[in-house]
This record gives C-alpha cells, structure tokens and sequence, in this order.
C-alpha cells in the first residue's frame, strides 16, 4: 500500500508543477505580448524620426567642403 500512496504522492506534485507551468507560461506569454507591442511601437517611431532626419538631410545645400570652411573663415591664406 505505501508503494500506492508514494505514487499518489508524486502525481499530486507533478500536477501541482504542472498547473504552476501552466500560471508561468501565461503571464510569460502576457509579458512577450506587451514586449512586442511596445517593440513595433519603438520601430514606428524609429522609421517615423529616420524619416524626418531624412527630410531635414535632403534641404542641407549640397555645397563642397572646401567652399563650407572657407565661407566659415577657416580657410585662411
């Protein structure tokens, strides 16, 4: 009868890991849906600024460098 009772035992514990796998895989999965959301919204917001800067590059006069330093002084004789 102990050999019985052992066994009981033991599956009552591997239900009881196993309900407490089941809670841990659950909220995991509630983080990793929150960490994807908050990842796609990082990525708009990247590709939104890019965008801009983007923008802000294409209106910078496409002048030479040498002509740049010498309209600064930098280029003195």
């Amino acid at each position: 009868m102990s050999r019985l009772d052992d066994l009981a035992e033991r599956i009552e514990r591997l239900v009881l890991r196993h309900e407490e796998l089941q809670r841990t895989k659950s909220l995991l999965e509630a983080q990793l849906s929150t960490l994807t959301t908050e990842r796609d919204g990082l990525r708009s917001r990247l590709a939104a600024a890019r965008g801009r800067i983007d923008a802000l590059l294409d209106r910078l006069p496409a002048e030479p460098a040498a002509d740049t330093a010498a309209q600064r002084g930098l280029d003195t004789p």
